[in-house]
Formats: C-alpha cells, sequence, structure tokens
C-alpha cells in the first residue's frame, strides 16, 4: 500500500467516525472540557458520543445522498459526493461550535439560575422529602379514619390533624412554585 492510499484511508476513518461527530458534539455542548483534573469520564463521554454521533451522521448522509440523486447515488471508490457531504457538515458544524465557544480555554458563560442562596438541587430534594413525609402522614390519618368508631371526639381529632397536614402540603407547594417562578 502506498503512503498516498494509507493517508487517504486514515483521513476517510476520520472523516467517518470521528470529525463530524465531534464537532457536533462540542457544538452542542460547548461547556464540555477534557483538560481539567478528573476529566476523564467527560473524555469517555465525548470520545463515545462522537463516534456515535459520527456514524449517526454518515448514515443520515448517505440516506438523503440515495434518497435525493434522481438516479439514485451511485456510491463507488472515485466519487467523492459522500466525503463532501461529510466535510461539509463539519465544516458547518465547526464554525456553530466557534460561535458558541466550544473552543475556548475556559467554558463560555451560561444562563444558570444565581446559587447565592443554598444550593438549589439539595434544596429541591429537601422540599421532596418534606412533601413526601406529608404525603404519608396523610395516608396514615386517612387509615386511622375509617377504622375509628363514629363516637365524635377522636375523629374529630383526625379530621382536624388532617386539615392541618393538607393545609401544609399545599403552603409547601405553592412556596416551592414561588421560588421557581422568581
Amino acid at each position: 500500500m502506498s503512503d498516498g492510499a494509507i493517508a487517504q484511508a486514515i483521513l476517510g476513518g476520520l472523516l467517518i467516525f470521528v470529525l463530524p461527530g465531534f464537532t457536533i458534539t462540542k457544538a452542542v455542548f460547548p461547556e464540555w472540557r477534557v483538560l481539567r483534573r478528573g476529566s476523564l469520564r467527560r473524555l469517555v463521554e465525548l470520545v463515545a458520543l462522537s463516534l456515535v454521533t459520527s456514524v449517526a451522521v454518515t448514515v443520515l448522509a448517505g440516506y438523503v445522498l440515495l434518497a435525493a440523486a434522481p438516479g439514485g447515488f451511485q456510491a463507488s471508490w472515485s466519487d467523492p459526493v459522500l466525503e463532501i457531504a461529510l466535510f461539509a457538515i463539519t465544516v458547518v458544524a465547526f464554525v456553530w461550535g466557534l460561535a458558541r465557544h466550544a473552543y475556548s480555554r475556559s467554558p463560555p458563560p451560561t444562563l444558570r439560575p444565581s446559587t447565592s442562596g443554598p444550593d438549589l438541587e439539595e434544596k429541591a430534594w429537601e422540599v421532596s422529602g418534606r412533601l413526601e413525609r406529608l404525603q404519608r402522614e396523610e395516608r396514615r390519618i386517612l387509615r386511622s379514619l375509617r377504622r375509628v368508631r363514629a363516637d365524635g371526639a377522636e375523629e374529630a381529632d383526625l379530621r382536624q390533624r388532617l386539615e392541618e397536614v393538607r393545609a401544609e402540603t399545599a403552603a409547601v407547594g405553592r412556596a416551592r412554585e414561588g421560588e421557581i417562578l422568581e
């Protein structure tokens, strides 16, 4: 095999299996960085997603070329139509990634909620846990109401506690909705 054929095979393999997927992945996820400490997982994700995306883009581009050609796309070793299409997709995705600062050293600015207060995710788990406890309490009270005799005093206490639990559940839900809307 000549040096030119080896270079063509390497370039073709990169064009089919790596470049389109890598540029599309970087354009879609510009905040992913692999040059930081502990970023091995991110590198594995980037490589895997790049390979899968490249193969999918190659298959879709081939299908579009087959469907769009009037007499059908005649794939042959000397016909560079698929390579040109993949190169064009790669260039467009690269320019898109540049516009989104995917290739800069620092991650692009993101639109995240301010984290000046407690961590929002931890607060969401806390609210979720509180709502779950209230729902369990409500179910426990409802079961007790079904078992209680209709003598009045105990039933009245259970109904009052049930209303308190339901009011607290509604208040927690309204407070959380208000935090989200702010």
